[in-house]
């Protein structure tokens, strides 16, 4: 039997569904053991709205993969979104006292970097840095060692909602999980979509669920700006039922099955049966017709993100271009039509990284959770955020600051 601390777990609440991943580490590479999943009824936009519906599908999901995997789940790491998430970029700047960077001077550079004035009702989530300037060097990554007077921190930092942290803490704890660390999902699914070149070369991820599509961008290896857009899969379903006047569960069913992106991709003789309202018999129409109207919202979601690219003022260093993923980008055709309203190259990230179950998670819908136990996996080592203490990122500082650079880098 693998020891406690081989064993990780991921768990992505979402706005539709709650998905957990379980998985064993072995000869130092992950081994999917287990899949659960179950609806989610407590969220609204990726934010907690009723605390016992999501307790009630994170016991689902938890039985389901203890079930599936053999083994007691203890701990997790679980995922953060919403529209309550802000990111932003700081710089901090220090005098060197030794004419050497040390690893205290790293971590008063950083301390200058967060101190920023925040509401009383934000926490941070991360604190990411990007990169270094070692006197007049610039793109540094690692100053440890280096000769200077003075060092310069530019970090990029995420925050949230206090009380929406603390809701996916409380749901957590109150089904019986301690949470190992909370990690904002587009940080996670990048772990398990994004290469290292696409991040070097520059690159957008974005991550569309069911309430929100969460972007992250990425230059030079490191994250430039998140954002997060209020249009996602809950919204096209939403379309799809009042246009093919269906009910919602039966919408969500017919936009799996048959959805596109793209009307000209469907075909003038394909046809599809539509469940009716209220016991009226069901229909069959026109599968462009179905495509018509997901198209137009995608087409909307496109364009808010291509103006949010612009404002962030790093479109134009995207070489490597765009990378959908989430279950949202399941949808045939959305790729070719984000790189119509992108001008940029685009493609669906499935997650990889990992062995065991792959053909189970081999889908964009499992990038946050596969994420998560990717995350995991490389920072397990290096302690986690006490939270429910209230203490937040920099309560770890003390422990040493070559703990927190390592996970860093």
């Amino acid at each position: 039997m693998a020891r406690r601390d081989e064993i990780l777990a991921g768990l992505d609440i979402g706005t539709t569904k709650v998905c957990c991943v379980v998985a064993e580490v072995r000869d130092n590479e992950l081994e999917v053991i287990g899949v659960g999943s179950a609806p989610s009824r407590g969220l609204s936009r990726g934010v907690v709205v009723n605390i016992e519906n999501t307790v009630e599908a994170i016991k689902h999901a938890l039985y389901e993969v203890e079930t599936m995997s053999g083994v007691k789940v203890e701990s997790v790491y679980a995922g953060i979104a919403g529209s309550h998430i802000k990111g932003f970029n700081s710089t901090g700047l220090i005098a060197v006292k030794n004419g050497e960077v040390r690893d205290v001077d790293i971590q008063r550079v950083v301390e200058a970097a967060r101190a920023v004035p925040l509401p009383a009702d934000r926490e941070i989530v991360h604190i990411l840095p990007q990169d270094f300037i070692v006197d007049d060097q610039d793109n540094v990554r690692d100053p440890l060692g280096m000769s200077a007077v003075r060092l310069e921190a530019k970090v990029h930092m995420v925050t949230g909602l206090a009380s929406s942290v603390q809701n996916i803490m409380k749901s957590c704890h109150r089904s019986g999980l301690h949470v190992s660390d909370i990690v904002l999902t587009q940080i996670a699914s990048a772990e398990s979509v994004l290469t290292p070149d696409e991040k070097e070369l520059g690159v957008a991820l974005f991550d569309i669920g069911g309430g929100t599509c969460d972007i992250a961008i990425y230059v030079n290896g490191a994250i430039r700006h998140t954002a997060v857009v209020p249009i996602a899969g809950t919204h096209i379903t939403k379309d799809v039922a009042q246009g093919m006047r269906t009910p919602l569960q039966e919408a969500e069913k017919v936009k799996l099955q048959h959805g596109c992106a793209r009307a000209l991709m469907v075909g003038d003789d394909e046809m599809i049966e539509v469940s009716g309202v209220g016991g009226r018999p069901p229909r069959r129409v026109e599968r462009r017709t179905l495509a018509q109207i997901i198209e137009p919202r995608v087409d909307e979601l496109f364009t808010l993100i291509d103006s949010e690219l612009i404002r962030s003022g790093f479109k134009n260093l995207l070489a490597a271009g765009v990378v959908i993923t989430g279950g949202t980008a399941s949808l045939p055709g959305i790729a070719d039509l984000a790189e119509q309203i992108l001008d940029l190259p685009a493609r669906v990230g499935e997650p990889a990284g990992v062995g065991g179950l792959v053909d189970m998670v081999h889908d964009p819908r499992f990038a946050t959770p596969i994420g998560l136990v990717l995350y995991g996996s490389k920072y397990r080592n290096f302690g986690a955020r006490n939270r429910a203490s209230g203490d937040g990122f920099f309560s770890r500082i003390s422990r040493g600051m070559k703990e927190t650079f390592a996970e860093f880098f």
